[in-house]
């Protein structure tokens, strides 16, 4: 179904509760039982938001490579919620399968939050044991991942399962009445937008005695490509999605931009970069900007900015939302918890056997920043048919992990060279 078909606000499918769900699993009891994939603290927030959504969720089941990081998630949920958290010795599945053994058990909805190179087997595993999902930003680290997404995604609209993403700006209230404008022309056709995403850096966890080079890497995932998919992938795209949405014009023709290392040691903290600078021409004279950078000692900035015929937008993100020109507007209402109305709207569609699939714009919104990044480490301009074609990974598939396997030495990009 184009998405077109869904309403703007929340993503429910118009005629959800005439579908015929016989065969489905929107048929819930009382109790909705929910296990949480990756128990780091974006996990351990999300299981949270899934208690705070619904009196009668259940966290039944956990998984993880790291027992220590499971059983502080446990601890910190039972100490909150003891009569609803109930994950008995049984259900603690640890190491790179336990995603595949937390799905196939009597779960009704998974919380996906493990690092996003494993996004795309988890989803997809998902999907095919019919569970509904709460799918954490990024989807995946490369373009394969993406189109393993997209596949999954289309499958889970013919099986109606619910389908949350991590894209929390689009279940912000501000955004959607925003947005609701700009779709209806009240700054007129728009012609440039900028987004910035400009804040300070990750915070090394330090190498213990009994780790190894793999479970280093693996506890600071973010600074590797192959599990992170760099900054632009792991972290501002956000912005970028909110771009898309605004603009709400399909995909660009081409992307360039450039990035690079500036500020992080450069034999330190992985292989990533910490500032990007990206240009998305979506033809016609319409161009979106993008810049992001992760910099101690610099200035904060998290906004979007957007030019149209009519008038110009500008938002601050958590602060401000207007509309300058013909139309002025200045959003005046409450401002919610975005984090936490994804998953209040993921267990009322389920309450009401209506359908929400994120899965068309989760994945063009993955796509674009891995079409960014890409372009900056390349140094190219790079077109929509050279992306979607593209088979470069940047890591084995999930099955393919183990403690013995080489770790990610990938070499930090420089554009034009060879090395």
């Amino acid at each position: 179904m184009d998405r077109r078909n869904f309403i703007k606000n929340g993503g429910i499918l118009l005629g959800a509760t005439s579908l015929d769900f016989s065969k489905t699993n929107l048929d819930i009891k009382k109790k909705i039982k929910v296990g949480l994939i990756g128990c780091g603290g974006r996990g351990t927030g999300a299981a949270f938001q899934a208690l705070e959504a619904d009196p009668d969720v259940e966290i039944v089941a956990l998984a993880d490579i790291f027992p220590a990081q499971l059983e502080a998630a446990l601890a910190s949920l039972q100490e909150a919620h003891k009569d609803r958290v109930n994950v008995p010795e049984k259900r603690k599945y640890i190491g790179f399968d336990a995603y595949k053994k937390l799905i196939a058990s009597n779960v009704d909805v998974v919380l996906l939050t493990s690092p996003p190179s494993f996004r795309p087997d988890h989803l997809a595993e998902a999907v095919k044991e019919g569970k509904h999902i709460f799918c954490e930003k990024p989807m995946a680290v490369d373009v394969p991942g993406v189109h393993k997404v997209r596949d999954a995604v289309k499958v889970a609209k013919e099986k109606k399962l619910n389908l949350v993403s991590g894209y929390c700006f689009r279940y912000s209230e501000p955004n959607r009445e925003l947005a609701k404008l700009v779709h209806a022309g009240n700054i007129g056709d728009i012609y440039s937008i900028s987004t910035f995403r400009l804040g300070g850096e990750l915070t090394e966890k330090p190498r213990q005695p009994d780790w190894n080079d793999l479970t280093y890497q693996l506890y600071n995932w973010f600074f590797y490509q192959r599990y992170s998919g760099d900054i632009i992938v792991e972290q501002t795209v956000h912005s970028i999605d909110f771009m898309n949405w605004m603009l709400n014009r399909g995909m660009p023709k081409t992307v360039s931009g450039t990035g690079g290392r500036q500020s992080k040691p450069w034999d330190k903290y992985g292989n990533v970069y910490d500032h990007f600078a990206i240009e998305f021409d979506y033809g016609d004279g319409v161009k979106g900007f993008h810049f992001g950078r992760q910099q101690n000692g610099t200035q904060p900035r998290n906004s979007v900015e957007a030019v149209g015929t009519k008038g110009n937008m500008n938002v601050g993100i958590l602060s401000s939302y207007e509309i300058k020109g013909q139309n002025p507007w200045k959003y005046s209402g409450k401002m919610n918890n975005m984090y936490q109305t994804q998953h209040d709207e993921l267990f009322r569609a389920i309450r009401n056997k209506e359908v929400i699939n994120d899965g068309d714009f989760m994945a063009d919104s993955t796509l674009l920043a891995v079409w960014a990044r890409e372009a900056a480490y390349t140094g190219k301009i790079i077109s929509l048919d050279e992306i979607e074609n593209s088979t470069k990974t940047y890591g084995p598939s999930s099955e393919e992990y183990s403690w013995e396997m080489e770790i990610d030495n990938a070499r930090i990009p420089r554009p034009g060279l060879a090395t």
